[in-house]
């Protein structure tokens, strides 16, 4: 995935642990997208001098909710259930790289939060790929190709604000430091049946 400038791709063997909790992938993807429109709102919350950034972070909750209700959608149609929400080691431990104050001003802040959204989004992104080109079961293949597309909108979303309104900090040097973080990081998840596991 080059365009998405990962390190580390995921192994496609991933699968085979996925496909064999299907309810719980589900479970696990429907509250990933619960909590990334929950971000998308912090971010309007804390940053609503922006209009366009408004508008544009209100279109991909909207869009995050959307998804979060076809999971769910799914996981009735297959007559399982929506578990309770799962803890995201994987995010939490970008949520815990993410300088919280930055040099102390709300640029900086703001930038590093667009780049925390934009690791996720191009981190499931690439999961997304390798589940819709390797898992047999056709519905979820299609399901999640069209979810890649979507992610990968997002990706761009979250990095194109940031250099926008990221004036005086240095977006690319530390968007390349995110890739270093995340590549060491990665490295200790593709073994459990969630979407970053």
């Amino acid at each position: 995935m080059s365009v998405l400038r990962l390190k580390l791709p995921t192994d496609p063997r991933w699968v085979n642990i996925v496909k064999k909790n299907i309810e719980e992938i589900l479970t696990d993807h429907a509250w990933c997208e619960q909590k990334a429109a929950t971000n998308a709102i912090t971010i309007i919350t804390n940053n609503s001098e922006h209009q366009d950034l408004v508008q544009d972070l209100l279109a991909l909750a909207k869009e995050e909710i959307d998804h979060f209700e076809q999971v769910h959608n799914i996981i009735i149609k297959r007559g399982l259930r929506l578990g309770r929400e799962r803890k995201d080691d994987y995010v939490n431990e970008l949520y815990l790289y993410m300088k919280k104050s930055g040099n102390g001003s709300r640029v900086s802040s703001l930038v590093e939060r667009l780049l925390f959204s934009a690791m996720i989004e191009a981190r499931s992104c690439e999961r997304f790929k390798v589940l819709s080109e390797n898992i047999q079961d056709e519905e979820l293949a299609i399901f999640y190709r069209d979810l890649m597309e979507s992610e990968a909108g997002h990706y761009t979303t979250f990095i194109t604000y940031a250099r926008k309104y990221g004036v005086g900090v240095d977006v690319e040097k530390r968007w390349r430091e995110w890739i270093e973080y995340e590549a060491s990081i990665i490295e200790n998840y593709g073994k459990n049946e969630t979407i970053h596991g």
